[in-house]
């Protein structure tokens, strides 16, 4: 079974960690792109901010094997 991550501002994924889900902090859309790119490959769900889905842009979406699924989480 896989983990779950979330990506976004402390303030809003910080609070998950007491869920047991690994937050990586990121602040900006770069700090996004590389919490992004350094997903261990034991991740199966990966939680995002809609800002950090936007800094994302189509790499949630592009059809990648093997990629964790993505939720984007409501504003």
């Amino acid at each position: 079974m896989g983990t779950v991550a979330a990506i976004g501002a402390r303030t809003d994924v910080g609070g998950l960690a007491l869920a047991g889900v690994d937050v990586l902090v990121a602040e900006d859309p770069e700090a996004v792109r590389r919490a992004w790119r350094a997903l261990p490959a034991t991740v199966a769900l990966v939680l995002l901010t809609p800002a950090a889905a936007e800094a994302l842009g189509d790499a949630v979406t592009a059809p990648v094997p093997d990629r964790p699924l993505t939720v984007v989480m409501p504003s």
